[in-house]
């Protein structure tokens, strides 16, 4: 499944992310928030149960918790940029990382991290990174998760094209992708068109 968060304020966020004219402070500022708004989304149809609380009066009110845990897992380094978003919004939610970095002759991607918290593997997994363009460390990154035992992969990004989510989905089909727009296209340096440049020098201010 690929879901399109298309709603205003993120469209209208990300319009100012993709000017090359936007301060790293600034783009970094509107990744978050971005990250908030598509994380409220993703969850919209999250299964909680009940559950009993008393309040300042002494009465017993009917209310709702999660279910199971959620663990974000960024793949680092420009997914760092969405966790503090995300966290914002569930911040009892556990962190993980992985570290993979591509290589700029074949594109290939490498894995140099990986650490996640020891916990149910039936736990909701959020797996963040800015960019999907060819897929490769989206998949590297999923396969990873997957030989630890979880499952209930979710591939959150903001912008992405059809190959990597082509890519993705021929070697994951399980696995939920949810974007806050789809590019065009690939230039022959794998970067996404129109896109937003490199997100991780950007977030960064590095070159």
């Amino acid at each position: 499944m690929v879901k399109v968060l298309n709603h205003p304020l993120i469209t209208t966020k990300l319009t100012i992310m993709r000017n090359k004219e936007t301060s790293h402070q600034l783009f970094r500022e509107l990744l978050k928030e971005i990250s908030t708004l598509m994380v409220f989304e993703i969850l919209r149809d999250y299964k909680t149960i009940k559950c009993d609380v008393e309040t300042p009066t002494g009465a017993i009110a009917q209310g709702q918790k999660m279910d199971q845990e959620i663990i974000i897992v960024p793949i680092l380094r420009a997914g760092l940029g969405m966790v503090e978003g995300i966290l914002s919004l569930i911040p009892n939610s556990r962190v993980g990382h992985i570290g993979v970095y591509r290589d700029e002759k074949n594109f290939q991607a490498h894995e140099y991290f990986y650490k996640v918290p020891t916990i149910d593997k039936n736990s909701l997994i959020l797996l963040v990174d800015p960019m999907l363009a060819t897929g490769t460390s989206a998949i590297d990154s999923i396969e990873r998760l997957k030989k630890d035992g979880f499952k209930n992969i979710n591939l959150v990004c903001l912008v992405g094209v059809q190959e990597g989510i082509d890519n993705v989905q021929k070697k994951h089909s399980d696995v939920k992708i949810f974007l806050a727009a789809q590019d065009l296209y690939l230039n022959e340096k794998k970067y996404i068109i129109p896109g937003l440049g490199d997100a991780g020098d950007r977030i960064f201010g590095t070159k």
